[in-house]
């Protein structure tokens, strides 16, 4: 599913037009982005768990030429989906 179809369900599921639709979702991933880039967590009981995640420094290798690579320490967006959504998936 891509986003135009997900807004169609939403659009569908809500009674809402799709361009009502398309400006909820789009505020609400944007709410999720600025709150996960100030480091805080987004929690929604039952889906899951929006966060960011230190990743340490490590050494690589150059696939081509087998040569170590120094990769630095940086922060990656993280999700941990909740109980109940990972009961529906199973």
């Amino acid at each position: 599913m891509n986003k135009e179809e997900l807004v169609a369900e939403i659009s569908k599921s809500a009674k809402v037009s799709k361009k009502d639709a398309a400006a909820v979702l789009a505020a609400t991933l944007e709410t999720i982005e600025k709150t996960v880039k100030k480091g805080d967590k987004v929690t929604l009981v039952g889906f899951g768990t929006f966060e960011s995640r230190k990743r340490a420094a490590r050494t690589g290798r150059n696939p081509q030429t087998g040569k170590e690579i120094k990769i630095a320490a940086k922060k990656v967006p993280a999700f941990s989906a909740g109980k109940k959504f990972k009961e529906l998936v199973k």
